[in-house]
């Protein structure tokens, strides 16, 4: 990193911190004691008002805020925040409505000229080739705040009769169409053209994943929010997941190849296992293993087709016969 480019993030880093030591500058920025102390002394140069402090817990207090410089990036930062760009383009949706090319604009004009031209060069070697939004969600950005919130709210949300195509893993599709759910979100995602709510459902007293383009309307509520609910979030959300007790179990043989496909689109009921000393007599191999809902059939056989032959299935046999009918009936179709 040139010292140039240090004195800027130094700045910034002491002007969050206003007290600091020579250990917490060489941590930050890895470099030496006496680079550290050379450092100091070319911010005290510029102007930064810095007091040291002698003792034990001595160190650099900043006497008063300092009027930051501002942000700059390196060419490398720069096609970084332009690719970025880039690959949310396929978004009709996001949770803060923005005006993509306004903000590709202003970008642009921001970079001189060779920059410019750099970025033009790389816009013919790059494409981002994912999946397109499929479907628009229009409360993206409340479902979101009342995540950041901690705020429980009500939602109507959209049912449909065949469960192969709904993340609501225990739906019942019986139910009247669409239903009032009281949620308290956790976090959203994207993934293979829509965007899904992770939630705290408190009617069921369970995790749930909804579909996004389903939720048709959404309000506040006066319901105070679940304390331990407030603490979770994207990365450990799916530690609410709990099968229910008629849940049945089932087991997969599955290649490298199928763990990738699983890896693209897993549930909280199904994890991948390796287990040595198999008597299958293969290499390389692992075990999907889960539970489903009765009712939830169709959607798991619909999904253990799509991995083709890269799963063999254990256990049980029942789910393997509805897999074979399952191809069966294709057959019928061709």
């Amino acid at each position: 990193m040139k010292k140039s480019e240090r004195m800027n993030q130094m700045l910034r880093f002491i002007n969050q911190k206003q007290h600091f030591t020579l250990q917490d500058l060489m941590q930050e920025f890895q470099i030496s004691k006496r680079t550290a102390l050379r450092d100091i002394a070319s911010l005290e140069e510029i102007g930064a008002p810095l007091y040291a402090e002698y003792g034990r817990y001595g160190g650099y207090r900043l006497l008063q805020q300092m009027q930051l410089p501002p942000i700059s990036f390196n060419t490398s930062e720069l096609h970084a925040l332009y690719f970025a760009m880039q690959a949310l383009r396929s978004f009709t949706n996001l949770p803060f409505q923005v005006s993509f090319r306004s903000i590709h604009e202003k970008f642009l004009s921001a970079l001189s000229e060779n920059q410019r031209q750099d970025i033009e060069q790389i816009q013919h070697r790059v494409s981002f080739r994912h999946t397109e939004q499929i479907r628009d969600s229009e409360h993206l950005e409340f479902l979101l705040m009342a995540a950041v919130q901690n705020i429980v709210i009500q939602i109507t949300y959209q049912h449909i009769r065949s469960s192969s195509s709904s993340p609501d893993n225990n739906s019942n599709p019986d139910k009247p169409k669409p239903g009032i759910r009281t949620i308290q979100p956790i976090a959203l995602y994207a993934m293979k053209g829509y965007w899904y709510c992770q939630a705290y459902d408190l009617g069921k007293q369970a995790y749930r994943v909804f579909r996004c383009d389903r939720i048709t309307s959404c309000e506040v509520t006066d319901i105070e929010p679940i304390p331990h609910i407030n603490e979770l979030n994207l990365q450990d959300t799916h530690s609410l997941w709990k099968p229910s007790a008629d849940a049945i179990p089932f087991k997969c043989l599955i290649n490298e190849a199928g763990v990738e496909l699983f890896q693209q689109e897993p549930f909280p009921s199904m994890r991948i296992i390796h287990e040595s000393g198999t008597d299958t007599g293969l290499t390389g191999y692992a075990y999907l293993v889960g539970s489903y809902e009765a009712h939830e059939l169709e959607f798991i056989i619909r999904y253990l087709a799509s991995f083709g032959k890269t799963i063999k299935i254990m256990e049980p046999n029942t789910l393997r016969e509805s897999l074979r009918q399952h191809y069966l009936d294709l057959l019928d179709h061709v």
